[in-house]
């Protein structure tokens, strides 16, 4: 059987993009897998599924390259400039993802997702916790372009500090009140990704308590994010990720 794909990135993180309204694609985690490894399969940080909604304008299935599933926020905006093209979405659009229902708003070359309402952060030894839709720890750092984001983030991942899933461990350098740069371990992907959008909010939130204020410009490997926010005593509220969206290329992968 072949199922045509698409391929997206959104600030470096890459997601094959797959039409599921007609319930085509077998989720096997096999088939997960294979799709995301760069040697033997297309390659992406994660896969994308677009279903028919009975919430929203359609539901967005995300799977990281381990089969195992969470909100992307550079996902989710894949997957807008994707309905858009399918017809699904105009400028403005809800749609239902792993952590409920979702607006965003498509602003030419960028997309504005608005978040979920975060809780504050916990500290954990020298660092924040945080749920964004996935969970990230957050880590301040002098210099975040010496860091050795592989080998220091696997070990704070699997450190057993956030439980048995672990957490995505984001080292982030502030370089003014409203300007971040971050660099993310990714679990799921086990690795540093060019960005991560569930992180880079993550980030901004807790830079918050360093005297950071809204809106925030996060620059990442993979290119420039914005985060906006309120927050009100016990959480943040009214919480958008701005960047880029672009389709990559196209093709068929056969089963």
């Amino acid at each position: 059987m072949q199922i045509p794909f698409h391929k997206y990135q959104a600030a470096g993180n890459d997601f094959v993009v797959i039409d599921n309204r007609k319930n085509i694609f077998p989720k096997k985690n096999e088939h997960i897998q294979k799709i995301c490894d760069r040697k033997f399969g297309i390659g992406s940080d994660g896969l994308i599924l677009i279903e028919e909604s009975i919430k929203g304008q359609f539901d967005m299935i995300f799977y990281n390259p381990d089969g195992s599933q969470s909100l992307c926020g550079n996902g989710c905006r894949a997957a807008i400039r994707f309905a858009e093209s399918l017809n699904l979405t105009a400028d403005a659009t809800i749609f239902n993802a792993f952590d409920g229902l979702h607006k965003a708003q498509i602003n030419g070359g960028t997309i504005k997702l608005q978040m979920s309402n975060v809780q504050n952060g916990r500290p954990i030894e020298g660092g924040i916790f945080l749920d964004t839709g996935s969970p990230h720890f957050v880590l301040f750092v002098d210099n975040v372009q010496q860091i050795d984001v592989l080998n220091i983030g696997r070990k704070w991942r699997n450190s057993g500090l956030f439980g048995a899933g672990g957490a995505n461990i984001n080292f982030v350098e502030i370089q003014d009140k409203n300007k971040l740069f971050v660099r993310t371990y990714e679990r799921g992907v086990e690795n540093e990704t060019l960005s991560c959008g569930t992180g880079v909010t993550a980030a901004a939130l807790a830079a918050s308590t360093k005297g950071c204020e809204s809106t925030i410009i996060i620059e990442t490997k993979g290119g420039t994010l914005e985060v906006s926010f309120q927050h009100k005593e016990k959480e943040f509220v009214n919480v958008w990720l701005e960047g880029p969206a672009e389709q990559v290329f196209t093709g068929t992968i056969q089963f």
